[in-house]
């Protein structure tokens, strides 16, 4: 979750009314943050926010904040309402942008009076919006600009590797390839364009760089100080709908500080728009639905006022609330949503808990008993338990495994792998579909242990199942890791013998050929005719890839074919 610091003064100063830092607490819930921690620095006490939903990159800021609250202790009512004038500036967009950086959106901001703090804040949001909501600058980069020094129009362009300009921070010509190899900003962003055949650039009508996206901005155009008066807001991505959101918060945020926001007309080689579009955004809910799942009895004009505590505009009409709402959010996507904003305006701390009366006894699901029993039975084995991530990725799962992606090693692990469309990382992109990747990844970060080290997970593995209405299923796994000079594969073999005699199970094993294992040294596990796991010696070529030195062997099997009740 995304932490940033504001001033208490500045905060008070942007809501209009000053408070005690005890009430400060209270007022942060309204903005979905929490006081973290609390300083003086240089006679001014700081506040650390620590903001509770990713879905809200509108409240990360001392501006946000502080127009959350302003409407939530009734100084402002309904829908904040911004004003966009129409400017005469046009920015062009490359078609050769197309399948580099393809969507740029632009603003304009003037009258701006900018201080150390405010300077501090609009810094904040921005490194905020594009790292968080942004995926690490991949969806979206932000760059804002002294417009005074920019004459329009101005062109996102595709450039060749050569050409040059002054970055940010440095004094001197770099080209765009150096700019990768060289700049701070460069070698930690660089793999988002290093491998395209042109790099974008963000130029003025006389030629003068404003930035790089999503790299850097240039020293001539990119410094903002406390004398900038008027800027040029700047946000580029693969999804125009999400730059567009990103632009809305930035701007509408420093319309908090005075600035009068200016559209910008952006041409596309196939369509034109006008940027920002600050249009309200609209959705309905039914009034029973919010007071069933509130349980409050709240009146229809109970259920206005706290909505329009949180920023909608609110009209009744038929048991329904037809909702207007401000374009910088983007995060109203079920009736849920809206009833979440309710109960924050009516306050969690105010809602009486209430003791459920049901005529029911609760006990543990049998199945979690059957994995605690089996875990208590590893330990008895002399083995050490660990828990490990279900999130991996597809280099883990395979390229590290000596496996080929989409084929099947009679199903361990499955040909297919349940991926993430937006992963955060690169490391957490999937959900593991087997076990012992993990406790080898484990592994190579504790190699400065001492061996002999012998460990289990009972834990998750996540299998593709057309016949689900998610497509998938999670199956509860035993995976083993043997670690020391002289392991072999009849050591683990022992264990799995003790594993399948304290369940009641006879077991074959099958030689089959499996690129994790060394070749003769593996088998696959099975059970009543059916292959349940795999057993082995890792393969040296694993060992490798995972930086560890010493022998491995480890068995994996699924849990569900050998549970019974009674059982143990």
């Amino acid at each position: 979750m995304p932490k940033f610091d504001v001033s208490k003064r500045d905060l008070e100063r942007l809501v209009g009314k000053t408070f005690s830092v005890e009430e400060w607490e209270d007022l942060f819930l309204y903005a979905k943050c929490e006081l973290d921690d609390v300083w003086e620095e240089n006679g001014e006490i700081y506040f650390k926010a620590d903001s509770k939903d990713t879905n809200r990159p509108d409240l990360w800021s001392a501006e946000g904040i502080a127009r959350q609250i302003r409407f939530a202790l009734g100084f402002q009512k309904g829908l904040p309402k911004y004003e966009v004038e129409k400017s005469d500036v046009v920015v062009y967009v490359d078609e050769k942008l197309k399948d580099i950086r393809p969507y740029g959106v632009y603003a304009i901001v003037e009258g701006l009076n900018i201080d150390e703090e405010a300077l501090k804040q609009m810094i904040n949001l921005q490194e905020k919006v594009a790292l968080t909501f942004g995926r690490r600058r991949r969806e979206v980069a932000i760059g804002i600009f002294d417009f005074d020094k920019v004459k329009p129009p101005i062109y996102y362009r595709a450039a060749e590797k050569t050409e040059k300009f002054v970055p940010l921070g440095y004094d001197e010509e770099m080209t765009l390839e150096e700019i990768l190899e060289k700049h701070e900003k460069g070698r930690e962003y660089g793999h988002l364009i290093k491998d395209k055949p042109y790099y974008p650039l963000l130029v003025d009508s006389e030629g003068k760089v404003l930035s790089m996206p999503p790299i850097i901005n240039s020293e001539t155009t990119g410094r903002v100080t406390t004398e900038t008066k008027n800027v040029f807001v700047d946000i580029t991505g693969w999804d125009l709908n999400k730059v567009m959101l990103a632009l809305n918060v930035v701007v509408t945020a420093l319309a908090e500080r005075g600035g009068k926001i200016k559209s910008v007309k952006v041409v596309y080689p196939d369509f034109e728009i006008e940027t920002p579009d600050l249009t309200p955004k609209e959705f309905e809910v039914e009034l029973d639905y919010i007071r069933k799942l509130a349980g409050l009895e709240l009146s229809d004009g109970e259920i206005k006022e706290l909505l329009e505590m949180m920023m909608y505009e609110v009209e009744l009409k038929d048991g329904k609330a037809k909702l207007r709402y401000p374009a910088f959010r983007d995060d109203i996507m079920h009736a849920r949503d809206v009833l979440e904003d309710v109960l924050i305006a009516y306050g969690y701390n105010e809602i009486e808990p209430e003791e459920p009366k049901l005529a029911v006894q609760g006990r543990g699901d049998k199945f979690i008993e059957f994995e605690d029993a089996v875990r208590e039975l590893m330990v008895g084995f002399g083995l050490q338990e660990v828990m490990t991530f279900n999130l991996t990725n597809r280099e883990a799962q395979y390229d590290r495994m000596n496996l080929e992606f989409g084929k099947d090693y009679f199903n361990h692990p499955p040909a297919e792998l349940v991926e993430i469309e937006n992963p955060i990382s690169p490391k957490w992109s999937a959900l593991r579909n087997w076990l012992i990747p993990s406790l080898l990844d484990f592994l190579s970060q504790n190699t400065h242990e001492e061996y002999p080290q012998k460990l289990f997970e009972v834990g998750k593995a996540t299998l593709i199942d057309e016949s689900r209405e998610t497509k998938t299923v999670s199956e509860s796994k035993l995976a083993v890791a043997l670690v020391h000079p002289r392991v072999t594969f009849t050591e683990a073999k022992e264990i799995l013998e003790g594993v399948m005699r304290h369940l009641g199970f006879e077991y074959e094993l099958e030689e089959v050929e499996h690129p994790s294992f060394i070749p003769g040294r593996v088998g696959k596990i099975i059970v009543n005719g059916e292959a349940i796991g795999v057993i082995g010696e890792i393969h040296p070529g694993v060992l490798e890839k995972w930086g560890i030195e010493m022998p491995v062997a480890a068995f994996e099997l699924f849990l569900s074919p050998l549970y019974t009740e009674p059982y143990l």
